[in-house]
């Protein structure tokens, strides 16, 4: 065990140079130009598609209600439900609690009222993201296959800019969004059994967890797009009702500061440094 945590410790150090310079670059193309992009293209949709997100808000809830059709070869095909709860599953994460978090934290209670102001523009991007990903689907071998890549190749005819996104994609989803999950669980779980994790403490533990995780993982994604919508079907309900419960508890517990908690909202939303870190960190970590 302890060579394979020298292992790391090296493999950390040869590489911490090369880690500065991509989290650098990160930083700067974010705060020169990424975060006024994604803000203003969800401005621009907005106004294109006539507040689509706000509009087609009755549609939407009764399209969930919609029963399953079936396939060319008799199989029922996914619900609307199914398609909600994995798209679901995909954005609620890091951004909902960690971005929230900070930008309260750096920003002020102001923050708190521009994340209201940028989550209600950005649902045109994501209307926008998910209307290309069905124009540009095409027919795999048990289900239809998409996204940005397909909708890169077939609607903008650029196939290497669909490439280079795949290869930055799976970079990332193996190597980064996994560790970032992960490690919040180990944290959770260490907190809740009195386990130390410092340095190199609690190794085997982490190692468990990560074994878990990754068999749970498997057992799902490998069993396709059936095997993941059964899932969230189940888990995204369940996570939805259990967030609001707990959010509606830290209020019910403190019901008396509700008129304090709303001015200091708006007043902080008159200061810049509210907007500018409600604008900083929350799309950063919903991206």
């Amino acid at each position: 065990m302890e060579g394979f945590v020298h292992f790391i410790q090296d493999v950390n150090t040869y590489t911490s140079g090369a880690t500065s310079v991509v989290d650098s670059i990160q930083q700067w193309v974010w705060e020169n130009f990424l975060f006024v992009a994604l803000i203003a293209a969800g401005l621009f949709l907005t106004i294109r598609t006539r507040a689509v997100q706000w509009r087609s808000l009755p549609e939407m809830l009764r399209v969930l209600t919609d029963p399953s059709g079936h396939e060319a070869d008799g199989r029922k095909s996914i619900s609307s439900f199914r398609a909600f709860t994995v798209s679901a599953a995909s954005r609620v994460g890091t951004g909902n609690i960690a971005g929230v978090a900070i930008a309260i934290a750096m920003g002020g209670p102001g923050a708190v009222f521009w994340m209201w102001l940028i989550a209600a523009v950005g649902g045109a991007s994501a209307f926008a993201e998910s209307l290309l990903g069905q124009l540009y689907k095409e027919r795999g071998k048990d289900s239809y296959i998409g996204g940005p890549a397909y909708y890169m190749q077939r609607g903008l005819n650029a196939r290497w800019l669909g490439l280079i996104f795949v290869g930055f994609i799976v970079l990332t989803y193996s190597f980064v969004f996994c560790a970032v999950q992960t490690n919040a669980i180990v944290e959770a779980g260490a907190n809740s059994f009195n386990i130390s994790i410092e340095g190199t403490d609690g190794m085997g533990f982490r190692i468990l967890v990560g074994v878990i995780i990754t068999g749970l993982t498997a057992a799902i994604i490998f069993g396709g797009i059936r095997a993941i919508s059964s899932v969230t079907e189940f888990l995204v309900p369940f996570m939805a009702v259990l967030y609001m419960v707990l959010g509606l508890l830290v209020v019910g517990l403190n019901i008396g500061e509700i008129p304090n908690v709303l001015l200091m909202i708006f007043e902080g939303a008159l200061v810049c440094v509210s907007l500018w870190w409600a604008v900083r960190w929350v799309p950063l970590f919903g991206v």
